[in-house]
């Protein structure tokens, strides 16, 4: 799979966001080490802090698809998606929250999963790994102590 078709697989998704109070449709596609691919869109709610974001959507059919130890790459995109097309000239990073989700992704497959954020066009690409986005971040081996 090419950098592009993850991408527009990505732009593709958020076309299918509900996103009535930001007016901002993410959407997140994730190909697997074996070629499978699952996407996301975001998901936002009246009551604001129980809205989900198209990545923690995504990783949520990751780990029914094929599970979270096989995520190979992601790709994000978002912009505004009120028409037959994603618009925006912002490149889309992941949140806090779905950076930690993702580093947990990246800890169970042993890999520094790589993201493609990208505008909305899909014309701006950045290519970045979860440990530069989140270099001291929480993981499993975090817990060692507990044990």
């Amino acid at each position: 799979m090419t950098d592009k078709d993850l991408i527009e697989a990505a732009r593709a998704a958020a076309l299918k966001a509900y996103a009535p109070y930001s007016g901002f449709s993410v959407g997140c596609a994730i190909e697997s080490v074996d070629g499978d691919m699952v996407t996301g869109a975001n998901l936002e709610n009246a009551c604001y802090r129980l809205g989900l974001c198209a990545e923690q959507s995504a990783l949520t059919a990751a780990q029914h698809a094929f599970g979270l130890d096989k995520v190979k790459r992601i790709a994000v995109a978002g912009g505004d998606g009120s028409g037959d097309a994603l618009k925006g000239e912002a490149v889309c990073t992941p949140c806090g929250g779905c950076r930690q989700a993702i580093l947990e992704a990246a800890h169970l497959s042993g890999s520094d999963v790589e993201i493609l954020a990208a505008n909305g066009e899909g014309s701006k690409v950045e290519r970045l790994h979860i440990h530069n986005l989140i270099p001291h971040g929480f993981g499993p081996a975090n817990l060692k102590d507990a044990e």
